[in-house]
């Protein structure tokens, strides 16, 4: 024999399951609530400061870290087109005003010392004229040099130098360039911006387009675009530079209650959290708590001991909160200023997850009550 529960005990046990249901599992979200953010604040024993923007915070956050040549770099003289460098390979003719001399043989007047290389020091070895330093100077400086030391030991030699082998001063040019490879510095090409061009160009859109050159330990970068707006950018060029263009990486993602969930570039310009918000679709208008727009991030000491007002040590994680309801958030919002790897979330209003509970206990009631008068 079947028993049947009534239906008004049906709907009690139902609510009850339901209830329960949705306390232990929980409902969907995408991601954690305001009064959840709140709970993991410094001041609630957590380990990150949640802090209202207001004036004061969006000015001393108000920055981004900018690209550019240090002094050592802007500062560098232009190099020689003509210098000798380390492991050229270099011709000497030399003529003495003499029958028997010192180099040359009984009947000429010349000798051809066709192949000496500069060592790794930067020298040279002349006979009768010893060690003489070729690296740093002309072929003619040096004919001057080898010259005096053997006019000492001959009366009135000349001398000619000409570079045999080797580019003198090069450069590496890598990365997203059309062509890659090793170059010579050249009287058109002694600048970074030359140098550029030399290698066909970038490859790649050049308001995405950064430049960095290393130098021995040293290294520096900038943006493409600076660097045509700016001379100070185009830097002289040293032998051994190593030139690499890359498409910026610097970008933020966008959580939470937004028209879209993405990791979005920065690109070379200055975006404001409004603008942010706006790249990927704005807020949701079905699930979004205007007065919960985060931005998360790690700040760097200085910018935190400035925004908290008293000393820390080290890098703090932040969570700065935007209520876009108050009087001047928007103004606010288009104040602060968004940093490579900020996180952007935006709570779900409190309203959204009392729906969802809803929707869960009236759509199990449904479904039992179903059951109960399929069983009918």
């Amino acid at each position: 024999m079947t028993v049947l529960m009534p239906r008004s005990g049906l709907f009690r046990l139902t609510i009850m399951v339901a209830l329960c249901l949705v306390t232990a599992c929980g409902l969907p979200r995408s991601g954690p609530s305001k009064k959840e953010i709140y709970a993991g604040s410094v001041e609630r024993g957590g380990n990150a400061h949640v802090i209202y923007v207001n004036d004061h915070v969006a000015r001393t956050t108000n920055f981004a870290p900018a690209y550019g040549f240090s002094n050592s770099f802007r500062q560098a003289a232009t190099v020689g087109a003509d210098e000798i460098r380390p492991g050229d390979v270099l011709g000497l003719s030399i003529w003495e005003n003499v029958d028997d001399g010192l180099l040359t043989s009984l009947g000429t007047s010349s000798t051809e010392l066709t192949e000496i290389q500069v060592d790794s020091g930067g020298y040279i070895f002349v006979p009768y004229a010893g060690r003489i330093r070729a690296a740093g100077n002309t072929p003619d400086q040096l004919r001057n040099i080898i010259t005096e030391r053997l006019s000492s030991q001959t009366p009135d030699p000349q001398v000619t130098v000409a570079r045999v082998a080797g580019d003198g001063a090069t450069v590496s040019v890598m990365g997203r360039v059309t062509g890659q490879g090793v170059y010579p510095i050249e009287r058109p090409t002694r600048n970074l911006s030359s140098m550029l061009a030399r290698a066909g160009g970038v490859s790649i859109e050049p308001e995405i387009a950064v430049v960095t050159v290393k130098r021995g330990n040293d290294s520096g970068r900038v943006w493409l675009t600076d660097l045509y707006a700016s001379p100070a950018n185009d830097i002289a060029l040293r032998p051994g530079d190593l030139i690499v263009v890359e498409e910026d990486q610097r970008a933020f993602t966008a959580l939470g209650a937004l028209g879209g969930q993405t990791r979005v570039p920065l690109g070379n310009e200055m975006i404001n959290a409004v603008e942010a918000v706006a790249m990927v679709g704005g807020l949701n208008t079905h699930l979004a708590d205007p007065t919960g727009v985060f931005v998360l991030r790690d700040e760097p000491e200085s910018v935190a001991s400035r925004v908290l007002g008293r000393p820390v040590s080290g890098a703090q994680r932040m969570a700065y909160v935007l209520d876009l309801t108050r009087p001047n958030g928007l103004f606010l919002a288009r104040d602060f200023l968004i940093r490579d790897e900020d996180t952007i979330y935006v709570t779900e209003a409190p309203y959204v997850q009392w729906n969802k509970t809803i929707s869960a206990i009236t759509g199990g009631i449904a479904s039992a009550d179903s059951v109960a008068t399929f069983g009918e």
